[in-house]
């Protein structure tokens, strides 16, 4: 037995490998071509019989899928589009997952509570297929934050809901009002565990220097997110998210280059892994699942309901996007003249304040700083305002996956009608990625969206390290200007050192290493230096938010390369 799931783990991982080197190709996303893998698969003589536990996969894979995700996205990108994101991920999700459950109870005359739960596990999104076919082709930037912020949201809400019907089922009733206090504890609690989680972990890791117990902490954190979540009766998935995203944000500040690294590494291995598995698994046990619900239930009522929940689903799409985007658009005029008024009417009271004490001055630099992000923020709804287009995309991008096929399972063995509708979730799920994942690239390339092209990102990059150094010598003066130990640094040096922190940081001074050591190690020591205050001003500059995020991370990982380097002392 453990030599043939040694076999299947093998062939597994080489199947996912040639997977995504197939769908690099071809454009076909990864995990429609994972699960058309996995059904062919199964039907391979000898064959071991999959069964994905559900238990496995909401408390065991999904933590630290949904934990890889958030610790890469930035803070700043969910904060202007948390309002969008919120809407889709929460309200859409409740009011999908009610409106399912109710028409199937109706019409197909299953009990509420279980129609309920149905309809959750249906509702949340997966934007691993759209978010990989969004990037291969250049969706724009705040596209792709609707999407990851979206999707790492809308499991809990799911979730919450899943668990609410569950229960009624048990008692035999449902309220609507229960399912509203559930949600709110829910949120809170998570928020609350996700911040404690996040923020004392950080702490710790910044602390340490053993780069083996670094990553062991860095493993475990989802689960020390999930389980005490889970424990309070809150969301499980929602405090990861939220541990998640104080991880990312503080990496920066807290981290050393080579733990970002090596967190970025490990993170997208896990992600890879893990995602890839479960589309395989997903495939290898569809038709399995068909064949049960068909021992109980006609084809025609399996058919019929998998039409109405996925025309459903598809309407309160893209009701669910269009609403919130046609608001804005008739809002957006009013609403940036309003606050470009407000900002002016606070900079000139900021102007007018003479401050006195230290407390004083750095409150006027935090009012300063207030007033640099307002204005990044309405800079940034001009340049990438959503439209019409681009809100098309996030409708065609209403894709099922892992989460819908693991909750699902979690119906109770023995349950009337069970069978049913785990082959109904299943199927809805393969096939909004089939119908939505075949399609979405060509409708990315008929709307010619204005995604950044690479000279404008080049552009950009080159713009903030220009800034970025400026900063850095009006705080410390040039090079040649400083003094090590009382003494004036030796021309040959400064020269070579401010030719190596030129806005791009190129070059190198390998020839150092011939010379006197005294000059070495003031060479390192300025550098580091410099260095330091570079980050420094990348980090109040990222959290203004004038540039985009792709660029913050270039900047980031160039001086991240920088610090390797003189820890390494070359």
């Amino acid at each position: 037995m453990e030599h043939e799931y040694l076999v299947l783990a093998g062939g597994g991982l080489a199947i996912s490998i040639i997977a995504v080197a197939f769908s690099r190709r071809t454009g076909v996303a990864t995990p429609l071509l994972l699960i058309g893998l996995g059904v062919a698969a199964s039907f391979i003589p000898g064959a071991p019989e999959v069964r994905l536990s559900p238990e496995v996969v909401l408390a065991g894979i999904l933590p630290p899928l949904l934990y890889a995700s958030a610790v890469r996205l930035p803070v700043v990108d969910l904060r202007r589009n948390l309002g969008l994101i919120t809407w889709l991920a929460m309200v859409i999700v409740v009011v999908g997952a009610l409106g399912v459950g109710w028409v199937v109870h109706v019409v197909f005359d299953v009990p509420f509570a279980l129609a309920v739960a149905l309809g959750a596990v249906v509702s949340p999104t997966d934007a691993v297929a759209a978010t990989a076919i969004g990037h291969r082709l250049g969706l724009p930037p705040r596209v792709m934050t609707v999407l990851e912020g979206e999707s790492l949201v809308n499991d809990a809400s799911a979730l919450v809901v899943l668990r609410t019907a569950l229960a009624a089922m048990a008692v035999g009733s449902f309220s609507l009002g229960h399912v509203v206090l559930d949600f709110a504890w829910a949120v809170v609690g998570a928020i609350l565990v996700g911040l404690a989680v996040g923020w004392l972990t950080v702490l710790v890791r910044q602390k340490l220097a053993d780069p083996v117990l670094n990553t062991s902490i860095s493993f475990a954190v989802p689960f020390l997110a999930f389980v005490p979540a889970e424990e309070l009766e809150a969301s499980g998935v929602l405090a990861v998210v939220i541990a998640g995203l104080v991880t990312g944000h503080q990496a920066g500040r807290r981290f050393t280059a080579r733990d970002r690294q090596m967190e970025r590494t490990n993170w997208a291995t896990i992600n890879f892994l893990l995602e890839n598995a479960v589309f395989l698994a997903m495939g290898f046990e569809l038709p399995r699942l068909i064949e049960e619900a068909r021992g109980s239930t006609p084809d025609s009522r399996i058919a019929t309901m998998v039409a109405v929940v996925f025309g459903l689903l598809v309407v309160l799409r893209f009701v669910g996007v269009a609403g919130p985007l046609l608001i804005d658009r008739h809002r957006r005029p009013g609403r940036s003249s309003r606050r470009r008024r407000r900002i002016a009417e606070f900079e000139q009271q900021l102007e007018t304040l003479t401050p006195q004490s230290t407390q004083e001055i750095a409150r006027v630099q935090a009012g300063r700083r207030r007033v640099a992000q307002a204005h990044a923020d309405v800079a940034f709804e001009q340049r990438q305002p959503l439209n019409g287009r681009s809100g098309l995309v996030l409708a065609w991008s209403g894709m099922r996956g892992v989460v819908t096929l693991a909750a699902v399972q979690t119906i109770p063995a023995g349950t009337d009608q069970r069978s049913t509708l785990v082959v109904v979730a299943v199927v809805v799920a393969v096939a909004t990625l089939v119908l939505f994942g075949l399609t979405l690239p060509v409708l990315i390339r008929r709307l010619d969206l204005e995604a950044v092209t690479p000279e404008d990102q080049r552009g950009e990059f080159f713009s903030l390290m220009k800034q970025l150094t400026g900063q850095t010598y009006e705080q410390l003066g040039p090079i040649r200007e400083l003094e090590i130990d009382g003494e004036p640094i030796d021309p040959a040096l400064a020269e070579s050192l401010e030719q190596r922190f030129l806005p791009i940081l190129l070059g190198n001074i390998q020839h150092l290493r011939q010379q006197k050591p005294g000059l070495r190690e003031k060479s390192l020591l300025v550098q580091r230096l410099y260095l330091d205050t570079m980050r420094d001003a990348l980090l109040a500059e990222r959290s203004i938010g004038a540039y985009t995020s792709e660029t913050y991370a270039q900047a980031e990982a160039l001086l991240d390369r920088e610090e390797q380097r003189l820890n390494a002392g070359v």
